[in-house]
């Protein structure tokens, strides 16, 4: 099954690309197998369609605007995502996500699961840093998507191991 992790956000904001950062951190901590592709979607939204329908499985990271504190991490499967059951608008440069997933949709090309972590950012002040609090979130959302992909059967190792 292919699967493609799309890190998504703006790093130019600093909270605004944690998606992307923790693209990063997942690349730098862990091996993936060739069937997984992971991918920095930075600010391209409707413009990486190809990348959604390339894929069995998605996993999107990004930040949210949601009720809630800063750091709270939220996770949406596809159907919260196109039936819009999300209590939460996505950030600015992810408008296009549901009208993304509904172009392939119509073209047959849907993946068959997908699945957002999001969290909600501290800052969106300029700068190419997270805020610490954000920062701090990257082991533990990292961590909830290896936990997955592993649970249904993807080989993930830890950098250290995989020598």
């Amino acid at each position: 099954m292919k699967t493609l992790i799309f890190g998504a956000g703006n790093l130019l904001l600093s909270d605004e690309g944690f998606g992307v950062h923790c693209l990063r951190y997942l690349q730098e901590h862990f091996v993936f197998p060739d069937s997984v592709e992971l991918y920095d979607g930075g600010t391209l939204g409707i413009m990486v369609t190809h990348k959604f329908e390339e894929a069995e499985q998605v996993y999107i990271l990004d930040t949210v605007e949601a009720e809630g504190g800063p750091g709270e991490v939220f996770r949406f499967n596809l159907d919260d995502i196109m039936l819009s059951r999300l209590p939460v608008k996505l950030s600015p440069h992810q408008i296009g996500i549901q009208e993304m997933l509904l172009i392939s949709e119509m073209r047959g090309f849907c993946p068959e699961r997908l699945t957002l972590f999001g969290v909600i950012p501290d800052s969106l002040d300029a700068g190419h840093e997270l805020s610490p609090l954000l920062h701090d979130r990257l082991e533990q959302v990292a961590g909830q998507l290896v936990e997955e992909l592993r649970a249904s059967g993807v080989d993930v190792r830890e950098q250290s191991l995989a020598a």
